[in-house]
């Protein structure tokens, strides 16, 4: 049996067979292609040279993938990180190295949230995907997914005030409370059950099952508003693919005007039930359009429930966003180990 200075190299060889994910995607990754991105947040910081260095922008990007991947809170993420070898491993740190405190994680979010960066590393990746020859192929599904936040209580009166974009009176003289109030999320219903929060729209490709574009709202959106805004004009095929919800004559007619083939499912009305030619199209249809679901489910199955703890559209964007990036640097791994 191993001991002493061998342990840890043998744990880590340990995990290695184990199938750690998180190797994997070091393997896949270039991490530096986002540097120049990164390096921008610090561009105004650190005019004097007194205090600790500031760890470096990778590093922290790299945090909050893992904390993206495993949803995890700014305190568990530090914690988790003193005390999984695959999360020091991932992060290149070793057990004598700093580890970013809960407080320090939180502040490089709030800065790549401030500078709107999560849209542009997003942009970087995605020109890395085409450049290693994962382009979007074979059409497109757009769909959405509720993105849940932690309930407000608010009164009646209260919840009025908000949805007609005004402050409470009784919250302009508490701004410690104000602060702590997300007057952006919206309360939307699905299937017969409540929802409070916000929504991922987003456009995936067919072939690689690859998000391309993708849009952060309140959850009171109608999904069909977000459409033309997702659509991804660089997709080799000018299909499109997409659920009943997106059926409206103005969305046939923006397909029209972007020279884009319709594949949306049809929906019964009061003036009578699907035909059985409309039924069997939707079926034909769902077997394509059904593949936006596997990134769905795919970023619920690790994170076990799609919860995002902010406050205001502007961070729920940004770990949003952060979400459909660390997703496609995940499907990007398997599909780069795939093709070998």
């Amino acid at each position: 049996m191993p001991n002493g200075m061998f342990d840890l190299e043998f744990r880590m060889q340990e995990l290695a067979k184990g199938g750690d994910p998180l190797l994997k995607l070091n393997a896949t990754i270039d991490w530096n292609i986002f540097r120049p991105t990164l390096e921008t947040i610090r561009d105004k910081e650190h005019k004097s040279k007194a205090g600790r260095p500031p760890l470096d922008t990778v590093l922290m990007f790299k945090v909050l993938v893992l904390q993206s991947l495993y949803n995890l809170s700014d305190d568990a993420t530090e914690y988790q990180i003193r005390d999984r070898l695959s999360f020091m491993r991932f992060l290149g740190l070793t057990l004598g190295d700093r580890v970013p405190d809960a407080k320090t994680i939180w502040l490089f979010r709030e800065q790549l949230t401030a500078a709107e960066l999560i849209e542009t590393l997003f942009a970087r990746f995605d020109a890395h995907l085409n450049d290693k020859g994962f382009t979007a192929r074979k059409g497109q599904i757009i769909d959405a997914s509720i993105t849940a936040v932690p309930r407000q209580r608010n009164t009646h009166e209260e919840n009025t005030a908000i949805n007609e974009g005004k402050t409470p009176a009784a919250w302009e003289n508490q701004p410690a409370k104000l602060r702590q109030k997300d007057v952006d999320a919206r309360w939307t219903q699905k299937n017969d059950i409540n929802y409070y929060g916000y929504k991922n729209h987003v456009c995936v490709d067919v072939k690689h099952k690859l998000i391309r574009n993708w849009a952060a709202t309140e959850a009171s959106r109608h999904d069909s508003q977000i459409f033309e805004e997702l659509l991804d004009e660089d997709n080799t095929c000018r299909a499109v693919w997409a659920d009943s919800a997106y059926r409206s004559a103005a969305i046939l007619k923006t397909l029209q005007k972007w020279n884009m083939r319709e594949h949306i499912q049809h929906k019964g009305d009061r003036g009578g039930p699907l035909s059985t030619r409309e039924r069997q199209g939707n079926r034909t249809r769902s077997k394509i359009r059904s593949r936006v679901e596997h990134v769905f489910g795919a970023q619920a199955m690790r994170t076990k429930v799609l919860l995002v703890r902010t406050i205001g559209i502007v961070r729920a964007r940004c770990k949003i966003g952060l979400r459909n990036l660390v997703y496609n640097m995940d499907r990007f791994g398997r599909l780069a180990l795939a093709r070998g």
